[in-house]
C-alpha cells in the first residue's frame, strides 16, 4: 500500500475558505483543513499556492471557513471549480461581511472567522494557522452529513494540482 492508496481511505470534510481583499472578494474549495489545538483554539486551513485566492490570503488578518452539508454540492462545485481568475464567484451567492470582515456565504451550514496567527509553507499549499474569533450555525440548516472529500472527486478543479510545478518554493504566492 502506498501514500496515494492511504489518502484515498481518508474522507475530510470539504470547506469553503473566503477572504476580503482591499479590492476584491475570493473563496475556494478547501479539503486540507483541521482543529490542531483545543486549548487555545486553533484551526489550520490550506490553499493551494496556484488558487487565485491565495494571492489574497497571503496578506489577509481574517479568514472565513464554511462547512457545507452533504446537499450543498453545487456550493461547493461553484468555488471549487470556477476560478477568481476569470471570475467573480460572489455573484449570485448570498453573502454578507462578518464581524471581522471576512465574506461569510449565507447558504453554509456553519462558518467561523479566524484571526491568522502564522502561515507556513507545506509542499504546493499555504497553510494558515487561525485563531477563532466568531463562529455560528445556519437555522436554515437541518442536521445531516458534511460534504467530504469523495463525495467531490468528479468537480474539476479551477486550477489542477499540476500547475504548482509552475510556481517553484519562495515564488511570490509562497508563505511569510
Amino acid at each position: 500500500m502506498g501514500f496515494a492508496d492511504f489518502t484515498r481511505l481518508v474522507d475530510p470534510p470539504l470547506y469553503v475558505l473566503t477572504v476580503a481583499g482591499a479590492h476584491e472578494n475570493s473563496g475556494c474549495l478547501i479539503g486540507f483543513a483541521s482543529q490542531v489545538s483545543i486549548f487555545p483554539p486553533r484551526f489550520l486551513a490550506c490553499v493551494s499556492e496556484v488558487n487565485h485566492t491565495a494571492k489574497l490570503t497571503a496578506d489577509a488578518e481574517v479568514l472565513a471557513l464554511h462547512l457545507l452539508g452533504a446537499d450543498q454540492k453545487a456550493l461547493a462545485a461553484h468555488f471549487g471549480e470556477l476560478t477568481g481568475d476569470e471570475v467573480d464567484k460572489f455573484a449570485g451567492v448570498a453573502w454578507h461581511p462578518g464581524p471581522f470582515g471576512a465574506p461569510i456565504l449565507e447558504a453554509a451550514r456553519a462558518v467561523f472567522e479566524g484571526r491568522v496567527l502564522e502561515r507556513h509553507r507545506f509542499g504546493d499549499h499555504v497553510g494558515h494557522l487561525l485563531e477563532p474569533l466568531d463562529a455560528s450555525a445556519s437555522a436554515a440548516q437541518s442536521p445531516g452529513e458534511q460534504l467530504r472529500l469523495n463525495d467531490a472527486v468528479d468537480l474539476d478543479a479551477g486550477h489542477p494540482p499540476e500547475e504548482a510545478l509552475d510556481h517553484p518554493a519562495g515564488g511570490s504566492r509562497g508563505a511569510r
